[in-house]
């Protein structure tokens, strides 16, 4: 027997209405999931992704020398022996500075070894940066070896004619009055030619934990640091052979 015309209608607006209740909430769960709020739905979209950790110089570090980029508490050291007028040096911060602050168990430290070649001007910048950092600290100090490798002409060309470092505090300007500067180049520069190192860039690699250390001339690639930081942890005191361009030669000593 059909049902009378006003139980049909009934159950259809019945119908109607559990379906638009259920349409809601399809509604509010889609709002609540997925639009959200714009500051939790970036925290939701940032979650799976890794980004390299930017590293900063460690601020709370005694004055250098030494000058260290990166974790205080790295347990390997590149030790990097640099010019500042030496191309391959310059091509190459950039890179091994990204690379550090990728691996924040490496930390980076500065050696001067200013070319013969290259002078005086290899010598006129490492004094720049030596005092930048001796009154700055640590992150002024890097700071003023970037400022440098992008407006030096390279090769012994040295820095444009009347450009001036435009953060020379009067406490840096007084170091550079001085001989304070030159003595620390000077010991580093002949601490590289008790090591036998006579060309720039070349990485010294350092374990905290073992006190092993292996010696990398030249640019070395990521992939070759890695290879080298492996090798030294378990034991090896061999470098891995590397396909880099080839480091510049000495020469005589830097004055």
């Amino acid at each position: 027997m059909p049902l009378p015309r006003f139980v049909r209608s009934r159950l259809f607006l019945a119908g109607l209405l559990a379906s638009a209740m259920l349409l809601s909430a399809a509604v509010w769960t889609f709002l609540h999931l997925y639009a959200a709020r714009p500051d939790e739905r970036s925290a939701r979209a940032e979650l799976p992704v890794t980004a390299a950790v930017h590293v900063e110089p460690d601020s709370s570090a005694p004055a250098g020398p030494p000058w260290r980029y990166g974790r205080a508490d790295a347990r390997f050291t590149v030790v990097e022996y640099a010019d500042l007028e030496c191309p391959f040096c310059r091509a190459y911060f950039v890179v091994l500075k990204r690379w550090i602050d990728q691996h924040p168990e490496v930390a980076w430290q500065w050696h001067h070894l200013p070319l013969s070649m290259h002078e005086p001007a290899a010598s006129a910048e490492a004094r720049l940066v030596e005092c930048v950092g001796q009154t700055g600290g640590h992150t002024a100090f890097w700071q003023a070896v970037e400022w440098v490798y992008a407006h030096t002409r390279g090769d012994g060309q040295g820095l444009p004619e009347g450009l001036r470092y435009s953060d020379l505090t009067p406490d840096a300007q007084q170091c550079l009055n001085s001989q304070r500067p030159d003595a620390v180049i000077r010991a580093q520069a002949a601490e590289a030619a008790r090591q036998h190192i006579a060309a720039t860039p070349t990485l010294h690699l350092q374990d905290r934990q073992s006190g092993k250390t292996l010696l990398l001339r030249g640019p070395v690639d990521g992939d070759a640091l890695l290879s080298a930081i492996d090798l030294l942890a378990a034991g090896g005191v061999d470098a891995p052979p590397t396909k880099e361009m080839p480091a510049e030669p000495i020469g005589d000593m830097p004055r």
